[in-house]
């Protein structure tokens, strides 16, 4: 695996995760209460023994740049790395990333170094877990060029995804772009035998969606990616590459979710506080890292909680509910509190910590009332406050204190809510 580069792709502005990206780029969002978006591909890759990782970033990339110098450091032994390649100015280039392509195009003076055979690619706003040696023994064992990863859906999820139809050898053959009608899944679609009989059950899943996961040979890459202006990889350079080279598929049946939109990040981490989560944190052989932070345990006087993810140094007053709910670090939940189907990302500092001129208290003042609902960063919201879903709740708002975004209430990062504020 020592001949691997591992290319995480930071992304863009991230405008549909707005306002949880109005200071910080995707990866950097907060994630089950005490992770970060990015740190499940760098888990994978530290899991898949690729520990060679460059993170192309560009957009609010401070709290991330922070994130990986304080998480990510090997053994001067072990000559492995995390690095930041954020979008500069060069005497060959003077312009932003203008895609995903443009942007390894832009550094593939880190890929022409000697000793690297395969780019892996990745995206930095997914969860779910895999170990890349299996993709790399695909890739090697049909003498393909590109590997893609594929994971079986159905016609209804089929809609927003880019669909793959393969050949008996598991080539890929076609693709198209989010097929928008039954007679474009029809031209893409994959006889549920055939999935079947390569080792996955199909369970009335007849097409292989695309999840962004690419493995290149160094070479092929280069001139692809030197032989053309394309800028996306996704919408152009793996199309095109179909034809003029051998694709093959890698087939996956874990879990996986793509955090894109407000309504995916937050489905996805109410999942995770379940009875039966569809992802694990807790696996001995892959664990997920994550910055180690020095706080004490979170205390709890003599609340009720259940089906939750408590994240450490939180502290819970008495008389306080929590329900299917995510709590970041340091929050301070206080007495009588109602807290259900709602992530609170916690603070980044306690208050004694941090001279303030607010009365409020950072946290969660007594006798609250929160449900469906993001709580970002440092909120200070005080006693009796309601944020609660109303009668005919619109799927985009912004209101004084708080805004929906794809139906879901958000209270922005650092935002004050005074004593008995009420949503709507």
């Amino acid at each position: 695996m020592k001949n691997i580069i591992s290319l995480i792709l930071g992304g863009g502005k991230g405008t549909r995760l707005f306002p949880l990206t109005t200071y910080r780029s995707k990866p950097a969002v907060p994630l089950a209460g005490k992770y970060r978006l990015i740190d499940i591909p760098i888990s994978n890759c530290i899991n898949s023994d690729l520990n060679r990782i460059y993170l192309i970033t560009q957009f609010n990339s401070i709290s991330l740049h922070r994130h990986i110098r304080q998480t990510y450091t090997f053994d001067r032994f072990d000559s492995g790395f995390v690095e930041i390649l954020a979008a500069q100015q060069t005497v060959e280039q003077t312009d932003w990333y203008q895609g995903t392509a443009d942007a390894v195009r832009k550094n593939l003076r880190y890929l022409q170094q000697r000793g690297v055979d395969y780019v892996l690619i990745l995206s930095g706003d997914q969860l779910y877990r895999m170990d890349y040696r299996q993709m790399l023994k695909t890739h090697i064992e049909s003498s393909a060029d590109v590997t893609i990863a594929a994971l079986p859906v159905d016609r209804q999820a089929a809609r927003g995804f880019g669909i793959m139809r393969f050949d008996d050898n598991g080539r890929v053959t076609d693709f198209t772009e989010k097929p928008e009608t039954d007679a474009a899944i029809d031209a893409v679609a994959t006889d549920p035998a055939w999935i079947d009989a390569h080792g996955i059950e199909s369970r009335g899943r007849d097409c292989l969606a695309s999840m962004g996961i690419y493995l290149f040979n160094r070479d092929v890459l280069v001139d692809l990616l030197t032989q053309s202006d394309d800028e996306d990889f996704g919408k152009q350079i793996f199309p095109k590459s179909i034809s003029t080279h051998q694709v093959q598929g890698h087939l996956f049946d874990g879990y996986w979710e793509d955090i894109g939109t407000i309504r995916a990040f937050y489905e996805a981490n109410l999942a995770l506080a379940g009875t039966e989560p569809p992802f694990e944190f807790i696996e001995s052989n892959s664990p997920i890292y994550s910055r180690p932070r020095f706080l004490p345990p979170t205390r709890v006087a003599g609340a009720h909680i259940s089906n939750s993810l408590i994240a450490d140094g939180c502290f819970i007053d008495e008389g306080a509910v929590i329900e299917n709910s995510v709590i970041g670090l340091r929050c301070q939940i206080g007495k009588g509190a109602v807290i259900k189907n709602s992530v609170l990302m916690g603070s980044d500092y306690y208050d004694r910590d941090e001279p303030t001129q607010s009365s409020t208290p950072m946290g969660v003042g007594a006798n609250c009332e929160i449900q469906s609902a993001l709580i970002d960063k440092n909120v200070r919201i005080g006693n009796n406050v309601r944020i609660v879903p109303y009668d005919n709740m619109p799927q985009e708002c912004d209101h004084d204190g708080a805004v929906i975004r794809d139906g879901i209430i958000v209270v922005t990062k650092g935002r004050e809510l005074p004593a008995n504020w009420q949503l709507g």
